[in-house]
């Protein structure tokens, strides 16, 4: 397989942004950009992970699912993020599946020399292990969500991070996918979207759902949004708005 040489100034994944100079030149020469559309499977459960992705636009999941067949959400992947953080933490493989909700464009890497990288850096080391300290406070803050608010505001806040990770107002979801990701009923979103609509936050129409007044998605979500995206920022973009 042939790989073309990837300008890093034309990066937008904002860990290969903050790469040291040194690791992104021994990833360089494996890094292959690929287009990742939608339900494209990054990451594959229970099977030796092969490739990390480092994604340029669209947004990923990261789902949980159950032996019975139950799934939901807990984790929200965009171009602050990388498909197969369980890599960093030594582990071959995941329960968790990781695959595109939204189509765009990635980056990906094998792991031997993602892991090879690493090991020559120790200033690499430490941003991947920030980001999955970043991504633990995501998930933490996705258990309290479906535990303790309720689905208006646990909508609003999953409206509020795709938002964060395109560069639209538009976000092309249809409501089976809502209601995947957020593990309650389709009528139970469509309700709850016909709601945020009368309160001119949205517009939804059939596969896409646009964001009219994101201050009032705001306060729908309350504080049920917003501590890890100051977390990310804290831990690794220096005081920069994340992702």
């Amino acid at each position: 397989m042939s790989f073309m040489t990837i300008d890093r100034l034309k990066i937008t994944n904002h860990l290969l942004k903050r790469l040291p100079e040194a690791t992104y030149g021994l990833l360089q020469p494996q890094m292959e950009r690929m287009s990742l559309p939608v339900r494209f499977s990054l990451i594959k459960p229970n099977r030796s992970t092969e490739f990390v992705y480092f994604i340029e636009s669209g947004i990923a999941s990261v789902v949980a699912n159950s032996e019975s067949g139950q799934s939901v959400e807990v984790g929200h992947l965009g171009r602050e993020a990388m498909a197969g953080g369980h890599v960093i933490l030594k582990a071959d493989r995941t329960p968790t599946s990781t695959y595109m909700q939204i189509g765009g464009e990635g980056i990906r890497i094998p792991v031997t020399t993602f892991n090879n990288a690493l090991a020559n850096s120790e200033d690499a080391r430490v941003l991947f292990l920030r980001y999955m300290q970043y991504l633990s406070i995501q998930v933490a803050q996705s258990a309290l969500a479906n535990a303790r608010y309720d689905v208006p505001a646990r909508l609003a806040r999953w409206l509020l991070m795709s938002h964060d990770r395109v560069d639209s107002d538009d976000l092309p979801l249809t409501h089976e996918f809502l209601a995947l990701m957020l593990g309650v009923r389709r009528s139970g979103v469509t309700d709850q979207l016909h709601i945020a609509e009368g309160v001119h936050a949205i517009k939804a129409t059939r596969g896409n759902i646009r964001i009219l007044n994101r201050e009032k998605l705001m306060q729908i979500a309350g504080d049920c949004y917003g501590l890890p995206e100051r977390e990310y920022a804290r831990l690794i973009a220096a005081g920069e708005p994340a992702p």
